[in-house]
């Protein structure tokens, strides 16, 4: 074996980079902090139920993707059985009023025309643009810091055809994108399930995506997924330490040259990588040195996904006559509710109808995710109950506003459970509980961040914190370019395998 690396986090980004190091010749060894893999990919047991935090979706699920050959080298989808759902998204209002999101563009626009015959040229227009998005390749390939003029030109042809759609659409924030429909219903549609500020961009990959069936759901969920990728991983040799934080990146003469361990023991390696929180990163483990105005400037200003309050129930009930929906219901309250400190109007209901494994027979699970405040969770921890109280108050609210549109259900509720921004914070350490990282608005669509940091040598970055729009498919590429790039470093070729 040859130079050793030394990642920080076993979230898919981290193992993502253990694969492709180990692959390439490299002793690695991962340090996590929980004490399974997957980071913010993951689900936990309550009784006999399983809530899922993670997957809603997973872009290159099918062969048709370009993005299928990277799961496939990091064994994530071995024999994994896919579901593809028959909506991504649907909006309910108070009066009745409904608008399904197909995951088939044809029935979408069908639907959408019966709902909104007044914005039939609007209409139109979007789905004509979600079809021609279908034969748009998002393969990765090399590390964008390895390319030259030729993988310039490349990439400029490649993208040639879809330059309209992008100057059409990659300007317009959601909010904006849901300002061009005259009906109100379709409105809310776009406005309220998304986050308003970041690129319509993201609606027309995404829905080309359902189209093509090659952003399905694999049974059994997120942290199966991870332990597939984690099984990768120790297959090709490597190494991951469980329960042991990394509290400090050591550095010799501004060079990496290990970590040093919460209990205090150090150890070192050739190449540092974190795939750990940015901030925390940056800012704690190597103490802010080699931040420049532009890194301090992306975690003063850029907005970022913001924390969320989950909420899991275990409900004796098959749902067997609902839809099968990919993202959830929107569904909006009678009037507004004061949870966690916020104000909401409309509730992301999550119905896991699709996947069996995730209750007993006959029962379902159901996550409801809302937006909240993390300094506002963070100083009502201070009062553990203060803090338990809101969690149930809550999981009691939820309940109140799901039996008014399922009767019956408070009733068949045997299972709640609650976690809150500190909760991730706790368990993955990302900044605010984040669970995405930066949002990837128009603007910062347009940032190339660094995955190295400035007068630093033999460390790098990868995962959400690096690159806009968060996502699993982030941390599996930005793994595997970081190890690109080293291997360029030691004058060696970069290797794939498929197991």
């Amino acid at each position: 074996m040859g130079k050793s690396i030394i990642i920080i986090g076993a979230g898919i980004a981290g193992l993502s980079a253990g694969c492709y190091g180990q692959m390439n010749g490299y002793r690695t060894s991962i340090f996590e902090m929980h004490d399974k893999p997957g980071g913010l990919c993951t689900s936990w047991q309550r009784k006999k139920y399983t809530f899922d935090l993670c997957i809603h979706w997973l872009v290159g699920s099918a062969s048709a993707s370009g993005f299928y050959h990277i799961w496939q080298e990091l064994g994530a989808l071995p024999g994994q059985e896919i579901v593809n759902t028959d909506e991504f998204y649907r909006l309910e209002t108070v009066d009745g009023r409904a608008v399904d999101v197909y995951s088939n563009i044809d029935r979408l626009e069908q639907h959408l025309l019966e709902v909104a015959p007044e914005d039939t040229a609007m209409i139109k227009e979007v789905t004509r643009s979600m079809r021609h998005f279908t034969k748009f390749d998002m393969s990765p390939g090399k590390a964008p810091e390895l390319s030259n003029a030729f993988d310039g030109m490349k990439m400029i042809f490649k993208m040639l055809p879809f330059f309209g759609e992008f100057r059409k659409w990659g300007r317009l924030t959601m909010g904006e994108f849901a300002e061009r429909f005259q009906n109100p219903l379709l409105q809310d549609a776009w406005r309220r399930f998304l986050p308003s500020e970041i690129s319509a961009m993201a609606i027309m990959i995404t829905m080309a995506g359902f189209h093509q069936k090659t952003q399905g759901y694999p049974i059994g969920g997120s942290l199966m997924f991870a332990k597939a990728i984690e099984k990768r991983y120790l297959s090709l040799g490597g190494t991951v330490y469980y329960k042991l934080p990394v509290s400090r990146i050591v550095v010799k003469n501004d060079r990496a040259v290990g970590v040093k361990l919460a209990d205090g023991s150090e150890h070192r390696a050739d190449y540092v990588i974190s795939a750990a929180d940015g901030y925390t990163a940056i800012f704690e483990m190597l103490g802010g040195k080699y931040a420049n105005d532009t890194i301090r400037g992306y975690y003063r200003e850029l907005p970022i996904f913001q924390p969320l309050i989950f909420i899991g129930l275990g409900v004796k009930r098959s749902f067997a006559d609902f839809p099968r929906v990919s993202t959830g219901l929107l569904l909006q309250l009678e009037k507004p509710v004061m949870l966690g400190g916020q104000q909401h109007d409309w509730m992301v209901v999550r119905i896991h109808n699709f996947d069996p494994t995730l209750a007993p027979k006959g029962k379902t699970a159901i996550t409801v995710m809302l937006q909240s405040n993390y300094h506002y969770w963070e100083s009502l921890q201070k009062d553990m109950k203060a803090y338990q109280a809101e969690k149930k108050k809550m999981a009691k609210m939820v309940i109140g506003v799901l039996d008014k549109r399922f009767p019956g259900l408070a009733s068949q509720v045997e299972v709640t459970d609650v976690a809150t921004p500190t909760t991730f914070k706790r368990y993955t350490g990302n900044w605010q509980g984040s669970f995405e990282g930066w949002l990837p608005t128009p603007k910062a669509m347009m940032l190339r961040m660094s995955k190295t940091l400035p007068g630093l040598d033999s460390f790098y970055m990868v995962g959400q914190w690096i690159q806009p729009g968060g996502g699993l498919p982030t941390g599996a590429v930005t793994g595997r370019q970081v190890i690109q790039i080293i291997c360029k470093r030691d004058k060696r070729p970069f290797v794939i395998t498929i197991p």
